[in-house]
């Protein structure tokens, strides 16, 4: 992806998130794009609600700072991106924010279950996990990071423990809809357990839906 296209992507992303409360009331996030194989294009940091021209740094996969600056505060969260993208090569963009409900399950030490069936339709078939807490940015916190991203390729977002949600896609505007649609999924479910709590999916219902897609797709084409 180019730069420009990266970050127009990134801002109609941001700006979707902010649209959507999903930023919390301080909209306080972090983007970034995938540029290359050791590139990324990421958001310099603090309020991401009105981003401009100016508000990302080109930084390499490895932390080194190509271009633009970063804020201080923003430094600790460049391995959390980088780690990623140095260990799943198909993501191309991630985000992290303070997304409502999905930070009730991180603050609880509970993974989001796949028990909404829009989750599916981003690939995401293994519950959002929760990454013991450590200092943002810290070893521990990004090992633990990489080890859960590596584990299982159904996993899309991970729980930060007392902190709030990473989420990873094909792009940062494919991103910023799992985003949404993980915070919609951890509100139903807290919604369902008043009621007698939320109800698994059949063991085949991914295996049927990508069935589906494949369908359509024939289809269309």
């Amino acid at each position: 992806m180019d730069i420009q296209t990266a970050k127009r992507e990134i801002m109609l992303a941001a700006a979707a998130l902010r649209d959507a409360g999903l930023m919390f009331r301080g909209h306080h996030a972090n983007l970034s794009a995938r540029l290359s194989t050791d590139t990324m294009l990421m958001t310099r940091g603090g309020n991401v609600a009105n981003l401009d021209e100016d508000s990302f740094a080109v930084i390499r996969t490895d932390g080194t700072v190509l271009e633009g600056e970063v804020m201080p505060a923003q430094a600790e969260i460049i391995q959390m991106h980088a780690a990623v993208y140095r260990a799943k090569e198909s993501v191309g963009g991630i985000i992290h924010t303070h997304a409502p409900h999905a930070t009730v399950f991180a603050l609880a030490h509970e993974p989001i279950p796949v028990v909404y069936e829009p989750l599916m339709r981003f690939g995401m078939t293994e519950p959002a996990p929760v990454i013991a807490w450590a200092p943002r940015g810290s070893d521990a916190s990004v090992n633990g990071i990489v080890e859960a991203v590596g584990a299982k390729p159904g996993i899309a977002a991970v729980l930060l423990a007392n902190h709030g949600v990473l989420a990873f896609g094909k792009s940062p505007a494919e991103t910023a809809q799992l985003l949404a649609t993980l915070d919609e999924a951890a509100e139903l479910i807290l919604n369902a357990r008043l009621i007698g709590g939320e109800k698994p999916l059949p063991r085949e219902a991914f295996a049927q839906i990508e069935e589906r897609k494949r369908e359509f797709e024939t289809t269309k084409a």
